[in-house]
Order: C-alpha cells, then sequence, then structure tokens
C-alpha cells in the first residue's frame, strides 16, 4: 500500500515477479512505494547516480547490456519501470501530459538523488524534456536516443517519423505489438527470445490497456506544444547529447541539420552524434556504442 510520502521498500527476488523478469545477472531489483503506485526498477553498480529511461514498448530490461558497462565506470544505474511499463503497478489507469515526470520526481525524492545524468529512449525522452526544461536543477547532463530536440523546427520530411503513432493511438487490448520490432525500426532483425522479453509485460492486462492512455494523454499534448515552439521559446540548459542511428529514417543527419539550425539559440551545450549500422532500436542495435557515447558524455559535460 502507498505511504504518504515515497519510500524504498528495498531488494525483492526476481522470481516473484510475474510474468516473470527477463535474465539480466547483477542487477538489484526494488520497489519504490509512492501514493499510487509501486514502481519497480533494476539498478546496478555504486556511485553517481544515472537515470535511465526506457522507450515504448520496452522497460527496464531494454538497458540490460547497457547499464553494466555504465556502472563498472563507477555508476549507480537506475532503470525504472515508467507507468504503464514492465512490472510497475499504478492503481489510477489514468495519464495526463506530465504523470510520468511527478513518478520520476518522487523516484529521485524517494532515493535522495539531487542530481542525476539522465538518458533516455523513445517515449522515455518526453519524460527528460519535462525534466531538463522543467528541473534543470536535478539533472546533470543528458543523453537522449531516437528523438530529435524539443526545439526542432516542423518540417513535412519528419513526418514519417511518427508513422508508427495511429496504432497507438487505436491500440485494442489484446494486439499484439510485435510489428514494431520489423526492419522498418531495426538494423538487425532481433531474436525471438528478445522480442518476447520486450513484450513480456503486455500479457498484464493493465499494461496492455495503457498504451491508448500513454499515446492520447501524453505523447500527442506534447506533440503539440513540440509543433506550436513551446520548447523553441525556452532555454535548454542542462548539457544534451542527442544521439540517432544511421539508418533510422526520416531521422537523417541532413534533416537535423534543416530542422535544428543554430541549436546553440536554444540550448547552452549541445551535440549531436550518430552511430553506423543502428535504427530505432539503437539500444538493441548498437549497445556498446551507446554505452561508450553516454560514459564520454557524462565525463565531458558534467
Amino acid at each position: 500500500m502507498a505511504t504518504s510520502e515515497p519510500s524504498s521498500t528495498g531488494s525483492v527476488e526476481a522470481p516473484t515477479w510475474s510474468p516473470p523478469l527477463p535474465e539480466a545477472p547483477g542487477f538489484e531489483h526494488l520497489i519504490i512505494e509512492t501514493p499510487g503506485l509501486r514502481t519497480h526498477l533494476a539498478a546496478i553498480g555504486e556511485g553517481e547516480p544515472v537515470m535511465l529511461l526506457h522507450g515504448f514498448p520496452q522497460h527496464w530490461w531494454q538497458w540490460h547490456a547497457i547499464a553494466p558497462v555504465i556502472a563498472e565506470h563507477g555508476y549507480r544505474v537506475i532503470c525504472p519501470d515508467l507507468r504503464g511499463a514492465g512490472w510497475t503497478v499504478a492503481q489510477d489507469p489514468r495519464v495526463e501530459r506530465e504523470t510520468r515526470l511527478h513518478d520520476l520526481l518522487a523516484i529521485l525524492d524517494a532515493l535522495h538523488i539531487e542530481r542525476t545524468h539522465l538518458v533516455a529512449h523513445d517515449m522515455g525522452v518526453i519524460t527528460a524534456w519535462q525534466l531538463t526544461y522543467g528541473h534543470p536543477e536535478r539533472v546533470r547532463t543528458a543523453l537522449q536516443l531516437a528523438v530529435p530536440p524539443a526545439f526542432m523546427k516542423f518540417s513535412p520530411r519528419s513526418l514519417p517519423g511518427f508513422r508508427h503513432l495511429p496504432q497507438f493511438i487505436w491500440h485494442s487490448p489484446g494486439t499484439s505489438l510485435r510489428g514494431i520490432f520489423s526492419e522498418e525500426y531495426v538494423a538487425h532483425p532481433m531474436p525471438e527470445p528478445v522480442i518476447e522479453a520486450h513484450l513480456a509485460p503486455m500479457r498484464r492486462p493493465d499494461i496492455d490497456s495503457a498504451v491508448r492512455p500513454l499515446t492520447r494523454h501524453m505523447i500527442l499534448p506534447e506533440a503539440a506544444r513540440l509543433t506550436s515552439g513551446v520548447y523553441s521559446r525556452q532555454r535548454l540548459t542542462v548539457p544534451t547529447l542527442v544521439v540517432f542511428g544511421r539508418r533510422d529514417r526520416p531521422w537523417t543527419e541532413e534533416l537535423m541539420g534543416r530542422t535544428c539550425r543554430n541549436p546553440h539559440r536554444y540550448a547552452d551545450r549541445i551535440e549531436f552524434a550518430y552511430v553506423d549500422d543502428a535504427a530505432h532500436f539503437i539500444t538493441d542495435d548498437a549497445p556498446a556504442a551507446i554505452a561508450n557515447l553516454a560514459i564520454d558524455w557524462f565525463e565531458r559535460a558534467a
């Protein structure tokens, strides 16, 4: 049962979870109790905190090959299952634009983390935007994967980057999301066990039914803010590295040059990086490259 104040309830053994957690040696599994929410997170390592925010339809295990590498360099790496994903349980199915932001702030408080390095992919980048723009004092550095900067200028050429949204807006419970891991979004075919590990929590009705609310009440309102220039009228003060796979269409280096012209007009410190032979699911296509980029960025930009 949730308490009035955020609290950590300590380590929970992996075999107690349903469905079973995917295998990932070295991780500690924790529960964070906040009002109305029981957040599962996986953590590894000791040192300066790094928060990894998963994309969709993934969860903490997205980082299983990346977090240990970062941890080896002296960091405490924390991989939460955000509301509506993984093994986190919410009492209330409603989701608003900043619901996950408030959840994340509560997790940081529960873990007594004043500032963290932040890495986010896909849908997790929305929450990362909200934290870096709204609460920059809580973030040391940010690295965002496979999503343009929030100050990006809208271009019709970017529309194919949102081609996946209709199936989520109109998602029917029980409909498989396996197609999102097709060759359209990955540079290397995902083995069946990997796809199953990513999609395992979708067997839970509460996670399956969260697809529509997350899309309609978080993604679409933020997309509207993006296209209307809300973020381009603000200043990004957190050092941020934006990373794409070179096979991630339409987010090419050429398009980023057009839609993010003069980036330092909008950000104190921002850089772009491109990973060869990787597409949208860049953490699966190139985990070693992402881990190395993150470690280098933490050291250079903090």
